[in-house]
């Protein structure tokens, strides 16, 4: 392991230790501001996720956006993502990872994308699960069109500083239960 490769090992470790604490105390209006962050996007695809073990949930926000709306399905390590079409009581299997995805459904290219995190920081720089499948998959949607990348987390998910590399992809916003925070 690199020293890079060792502060988001340690990164990763407290920052999942506070988002447990703050899913047990619940999400509060986090939905609600999403879905206004979104509101402006009406009509663009959007990539949600089915929130997972203590990941705030998005999926109020998912249902409220008028556009189609897909959730990422891992195709294999060192792949980026691809969305499949997902609407409320579509039929549901598990994925990678134990995520839930579409049963069946048309593929989605996102031009807004929800992005789940372990952690982030007040550059705009999120912290992930160590996969890398959202910084390689934001990498190749942006390398084709504009993308609106919106992290979604706790206020309690908050670092001083995230460590990143070259391939580490800024978002654009990050939206908590306490408020919006714009980075572009």
């Amino acid at each position: 392991m690199t020293m890079i490769d060792d502060a988001k090992a340690a990164a990763r470790k407290a920052a999942f230790a506070a988002r447990k604490e703050a899913f047990a105390r619940g999400q509060g209006q986090a939905a609600e501001l999403l879905a206004d962050v979104l509101a402006p996007h009406r009509g663009k695809a959007l990539a949600g996720y089915m929130a997972m073990r203590t990941e705030i949930d998005p999926t109020a926000a998912m249902a409220a956006h008028q556009g189609p709306v897909g959730v990422p399905v891992i195709l294999g390590a060192g792949q980026a993502l691809k969305f499949r079409e997902w609407s409320p009581g579509c039929a549901m299997v598990a994925g990678e990872f134990g995520a839930f995805i579409p049963a069946e459904g048309a593929w989605v290219e996102p031009e807004v994308v929800i992005v789940p995190l372990v952690g982030f920081d007040a550059r705009g720089f999120r912290l992930g699960y160590g996969g890398g499948f959202y910084d390689r998959t934001l990498a190749g949607l942006r390398a084709r069109h504009p993308v609106l990348a919106v992290g979604f987390a706790f206020d309690a998910q908050e670092l001083p500083e995230v460590p990143i590399d070259q391939y580490d992809q800024r978002l654009d916003v990050i939206v908590t239960e306490s408020g919006i925070r714009r980075f572009v």
